[in-house]
């Protein structure tokens, strides 16, 4: 087998009798600004798994494999449903879906890492992991982020994008958004979204954006995630530590 091959790609004899780490994107579908595609966080979720893959296999035996999977690339995204594009799943649905998802897999899956590019998918990946762990099941899961990075289709998402898909990042259009610390905008937007505080669903500053900044960023990510998975250090949340906090 190809250790690069994703799991779709496989056939069930290449699995059987393998210890698998199966690395599963997790993303949403929800606006961007009016400069990024709707797509963007599982871009990422799936970039940086990928990465990620190959250090992780490394010179290991074949019987033990680091896999990627088909990417699941919606999530919970209602603070975005103000904004045409965004389709939400909402908690309750994402929640069943990670769970049947953990269970179905864990059956010859030996662990599952939900590599997650969505912040708004934090509080259900701790629901679910959580009971996907109390049920015995080796998952946990991973934040693709870093400490200081910008909220939402700033600079750090933008950066990213025009690393990876830079004729799908309409420079033309990007602009400002609301900058003000994360912390400042929660109260309004639990009740009225991210239209509420910011007009064009920008939170941050894309225009500072660099696709040398991108690649750095990703790069960045997928050391953590190689970290964290060789480390296996699952906190109260499920999260693996070493990566973004959630």
């Amino acid at each position: 087998m190809t250790r690069g091959t994703g799991l779709g790609a496989l056939c069930w004899p290449e699995l059987d009798g393998s210890a698998v780490t199966l690395l599963v994107p997790l993303g949403a579908v929800e606006q961007h600004g009016p400069h990024l595609p709707l797509d963007t966080d599982i871009r990422i979720a799936d970039a940086v798994a990928r990465r990620a893959q190959p250090r992780l296999a490394g010179d290991r035996p074949d019987s033990e494999l680091f896999i990627v999977a088909p990417g699941l690339p919606y999530g919970a995204s209602g603070e975005h449903e103000g904004f045409p594009g965004t389709v939400s799943l909402g908690h309750e649905a994402l929640r069943l879906v990670l769970v049947e998802y953990g269970r179905s897999a864990c059956r010859w899956a030996r662990r599952i890492v939900f590599v997650n590019g969505h912040g708004g998918n934090g509080r259900t990946l701790v629901d679910a992991v959580r009971l996907l762990r109390y049920e015995g099941r080796e998952v946990a899961w991973f934040a693709c982020g870093h400490p200081g990075g910008d909220a939402h289709a700033g600079d750090t998402e933008t950066s990213v994008l025009l690393n990876l898909s830079p004729d799908d990042v309409r420079l033309s259009e990007a602009v400002a958004g609301n900058r003000a610390p994360i912390a400042e905008l929660l109260s309004p937007m639990r009740s009225g979204g991210v239209a509420a505080v910011s007009a064009n669903g920008v939170l941050g500053d894309p225009t500072t954006a660099t696709a040398d900044r991108g690649g750095t960023l990703l790069a960045g990510f997928a050391d953590a995630l190689v970290a964290a998975v060789g480390r296996w250090d699952v906190d109260e949340r499920g999260l693996l530590r070493g990566g973004a906090a959630a």
